[in-house]
């Protein structure tokens, strides 16, 4: 059992410690995860958290960290620090949460009726379209239950920093926070940016956070020495950057994004001081960022003068090689056998040694220093670079086997009970984000939590947000409404896990309904007390590797002795959390080259029970079920200023890619033995319900283009898909609509939201859904019957547009793709619709112009939906809302005029036919066409 247990024990009676010996124990409110020692030997002295709060007072700052130093508010007279909680849990007021509940089931009933009616009123004229639109209104209702229904129990969870200080943080700089292994991944230096990946690694050094037990892990799947050159650099650059971040409290800590700031706010001790560091650091900078950007030539030239000197013959391999003057052992400039993409050697290479447990001061200014860090710590995070072993012929699993192999290289060198996940363009926008996750991982009844889900937040995105690239409704809608179930789903980056969930443990414990719905949880649940906890053998025989626990089968985890060594003190920390500096000696170094190579996952559980799971382009979302139907829950976490802060592909082409692999990932997931109709019974029922609306989403766009064409077509044709309506189905369908509308504003209101962000996403989700999604299910098809893998390209976030001029220019560049064609056949025939049916007024062959006008106006419904993708069309001149709007009135117009004279496409009852044209038939006089508003 780990030490410090008392606060259990008073809270368990006399039981003692509920985790019954469990590898991931609890006690003492989970505060043992990160404790060193006894309770007797720990310094409770409390360090002074910072003044205020993160964040403005405005329409977010109920989700801002709380850093004050005032704890009465919160905390009951007499309770020891240890056992005050480090976050809260704030319920959404109740005149929002109660009508929206309500709301939701009006609808659904109101819906049924609609539903009924129309299956009691049939269309005798076109048997298939009602048949068809029947189908359609079934998926909408199905789908629309599938998204809402999760949503009944949104809540908000603030971390209190102030709280997390006091307790883990000594008067002497130490602390006992647990460690924290961060990992960065990227895969092209060319098409994500060799200076972004740079900034995001210089955030991580320059964190508030333990420095000792902070580790940042860049995985370069690419193998170039670009990166690597580009990292050491970037460690250069940190010797000045981070101390000079701490010395002033400089936020954001991503230098790029910081020198771009109109107003450089500090919290350092003298203004003056301030400003002529601030220019010295500048001047650093630039200087960094020209040396990043000649690294490819400098690389170039001197790989060519070694190459000059060797006296290389035509034809033979010229190399790549480092500024040491070793060849390096990755891919080289000009590919070659065993040092090309897909083939070549692993790699790890320590860049900055593991720090000291102690404070280090930097030297005084000086003629040949002029920056004065003699106060300020200057030790830096450890930082390492890997780059895993490729060779032809194995299938190396893209990201999710690059989180893998950092998995074990990181278990040999630092083996920190938790690790976060940034993709290589995501910087720490807030220095006190790392802590605020940890919140969540050590509060009471946190040992269950298998990982904390930030949001992804953008820059660079243009103030009009046309492709919805913030995506807020999910985040702060979707998940955060989760966060009352079982937890939020993993969606990729800024990402927090406990790493024993990543070796397959089970949690301690069940409680699949959590707080909020314990019952309704507990009734498809197979145990709802706690699991028998697993025998934890003694520290001495823990620490030797013997133990006895292991979830899966000790070959399972491959063939590293060392690697399933460290699984044992991941997985119970506590005793380990004070260890010794890590030594990266190359005994330690080659061991992690090891567990990197290309052939060490064969004929083991990575993949399937451990670690990132394989089999879909969407891994994080699979890897997140996993953990969910095991029982573990998640948390969300949502802070301001925004934790990590990432750029976003705002090119209507590359966003259109991206939703294509997101979706197509989903739909992989439906296929495959993940799909969570199939999950344990440990997973909450409406949790599984997000699941299924999640891998299913993409049929949407099957009945969609049925329903954004069809009524556009159905006035060319006459056959319409509701024959005749009465007054009830205007009834059903004002209820139906109507409480869509209120629905929508409540959750506008509850989730922190703009009416605007939910317009804009509504838009592009109708682009996505005629495009992307189509595209997706077509893929997964021919997948599922060929059995044909599927390939993507890597998303680019190299701007193509000139960003000096315009920093949206990428914005308006067209790139020309297959997925644009449905979209642009739905604009045609929505136009084409309306002016046949305005030109059939005009004519006379139509006297009762209002039966037509509720189909003319769900022609324009549609037509405003694609207005962005039609803007980003027209590239450059679409900056012209005017444009737009000029081509479909164009459109429109011709084709009415056509109609009007072109006397043989007129039905009866028309000018031209009443004249007798000499095409009218008169076998047409029999029919009845029956015209109605569309629904």
């Amino acid at each position: 059992m780990a030490p410090g247990g008392g606060g259990d024990a008073r809270r368990n009676g006399e039981h003692g410690c509920a985790c019954g010996g469990f590898p991931v124990c609890a006690c003492a409110g989970a505060a043992a995860v990160a404790s060193a020692a006894s309770s007797a030997d720990m310094d409770r002295a409390a360090v002074a958290a910072t003044d205020g709060q993160i964040g403005a007072v405005n329409d977010e700052s109920w989700v801002a960290v709380d850093l004050s130093d005032d704890l009465s508010a919160d905390a009951d007279d007499g309770v020891a620090i240890e056992d005050r909680a480090v976050f809260r849990t704030e319920k959404i007021k109740g005149v929002l949460l109660h009508p929206y509940r309500v709301l939701i089931f009006v609808r659904l009933i109101a819906f049924t009726l609609f539903v009924i009616w129309r299956i009691s009123h049939r269309n005798p004229d076109a048997m298939w379209l009602w048949v068809t639109s029947i189908a359609g209104e079934f998926w909408f209702g199905f789908s629309w239950l599938l998204d809402q229904l999760p949503k009944l129990n949104p809540i908000n969870r603030v971390p209190d920093l102030a709280v997390l200080r006091q307790r883990f943080d000594r008067a002497d700089g130490t602390s006992r926070l647990p460690g924290l292994d961060i990992f960065v991944t990227t895969a092209d230096p060319f098409k994500e940016p060799i200076l972004s990946t740079a900034n995001s690694v210089l955030s991580i050094l320059a964190a508030d956070y333990p420095v000792e037990r902070n580790t940042c892990y860049l995985s370069d799947d690419s193998g170039m020495l670009l990166t690597y050159e580009a990292m050491a650099e970037a460690a250069k650059f940190a010797t000045v950057w981070v101390p000079f971040c701490r010395k002033h409290g400089i936020e954001p800590r991503g230098p790029e994004s910081y020198f771009e700031l109109k107003s450089h706010p500090y919290m350092g001790r003298s203004q003056e001081d301030f400003v002529n560091d601030r220019r010295r650091v500048r001047k650093e900078y630039d200087e960094f960022k020209a040396r990043i950007n000649g690294l490819e030539h400098d690389i170039k030239q001197r790989s060519d003068a070694h190459n000059a000197a060797r006296g290389l013959k035509d034809g033979e391999p010229r190399a790549t090689w480092m500024a040491d003057g070793t060849q390096w052992e990755g891919t080289w400039v000009e590919p070659s056998e065993n040092h090309r993409k897909g083939d070549h050697a692993g790699i790890v290479q320590v860049l900055v040694n593991h720090p000291s447990h102690s404070r280090q001061f930097g030297p005084p200014a000086s003629a040949d220093n002029p920056l004065d860090f003699s106060m300020v710590d200057v030790r830096l995070p450890m930082l390492v670079y890997v780059s895993r072993e490729k060779r032809p012929g194995f299938n190396h699993e893209k990201k999710a086997g690059a989180m893998n192999a950092l998995t074990r290289c990181s278990a040999v060198l630092t083996n920190s009970p938790f690790i976060l996940n940034l993709d290589c363009d995501h910087y720490i926008n807030n220095s006190q984000a790392l802590r605020a996750g940890i919140c969540f991982m050590l509060g009471r009844d946190s040992d269950t939590v298998a990982f904390v889900q930030f949001p992804q937040r953008f820059e660079g995105v243009d103030p009009t947000d046309l492709y919805a690239n913030h995506n807020r409704i999910f985040f702060d809608g979707t998940l955060r409404a989760l966060d009352g179930m079982q937890g939020p789903i993993y969606v990729g980056t800024g990402c927090l896990f406990r790493r024993v969930t990543l070796y397959g443990f089970d949690p301690p414990r069940i409680n699949v309904g959590g707080p909020c719905f314990p019952s309704l949880g507990g009734m498809f649940a197979k145990a709802r007390y706690e699991k028998p906890g697993l025998e934890m053998t003694t520290k001495a025989a823990v620490a030797k590797g013997k133990h006895g626990f292991l979830p899966l089968p000790r070959k399972a985890y491959g063939k590293s002795e060392a690697f399933v060594d460290s699984i044992p003190r991941a997985s119970h920390p506590s005793p380990f959390a004070a260890a010794a500096a890590v030594v990266a000696d190359e005994a330690t170094i080659s061991e992690a080259v090891a567990v990197t190579t290309a052939a060490y996952e064969k004929k083991t559980g990575w993949g399937s029970n451990i670690g990132w799971v394989y089999g879909t382009v969407t891994e994080d979302v699979v890897t997140g079920y996993r953990m969910h139907i095991k029982g573990w829950r998640s948390r969300y976490c949502s802070i301001y200023p925004h934790a990590f802060i990432g750029t976003a592909p705002i090119n209507l082409t590359e966003r259109l890619y991206q939703v294509l692999r997101w979706s197509t990932g989903s739909l992989e997931i439906f296929f495959s033995r993940n799909n969570p109709l199939l999950g344990s019974t440990f997973l909450h029922p409406l949790q599984r319900v997000a699941y299924i609306n999640i891998t299913t989403y993409p049929f949407t766009a099957i009945f969609l283009i049925f329903y954004t064409t069809v009524p556009a077509l159905s006035f060319v044709t006459g056959h319409f898909i509701v024959q005749r309506p009465t007054t009830m189905f205007y009834v059903y369908l004002a209820i139906v609509l109507g409480t869509l509308l209120i629905l929508a504003v409540l959750e506008v209101k509850w989730a922190g939201v703009t009416v605007f962000e939910w317009f804009r996403n509504g838009q592009f989700w109708m682009t996505a859904s005629c495009s992307a999604y189509l595209a997706a299910v077509c893929q997964v098809v021919v997948k599922v019957v060929f059995r044909r893998d599927i390939s993507f390209k890597l998303t680019s976030k190299q701007p193509a547009g000139d960003e000096k001029k315009d920093p949206y220019a990428d914005l308006y560049v067209v790139r020309w793709t297959w997925l644009m064609v449905t979209p642009i056949i739905i604009i045609l025939v929505n136009i084409i619709g309306s002016a046949v049916a305005f030109a059939k007024v005009l004519d006379g062959e139509w006297t009762h112009w209002l039966k037509v006008a509720g189909g003319v106006f769900f022609n324009f419904w549609v037509l405003f939906h694609l207005y962005p993708f039609a803007k980003g069309l027209l590239g450059r001149h679409g900056k012209t809302p005017v444009v737009v709007l000029v081509w479909w009135a164009f459109t429109f117009v011709i084709t009415a005029v056509l109609y009007i004279n072109i006397p043989h496409i007129h039905g009866p009852g028309g000018k031209h036919g009443a004249h007798g044209g000499r095409h009218s038939s008169h076998h047409h006089a029999g029919n009845s066409l029956h015209f109605t508003v569309w629904p």
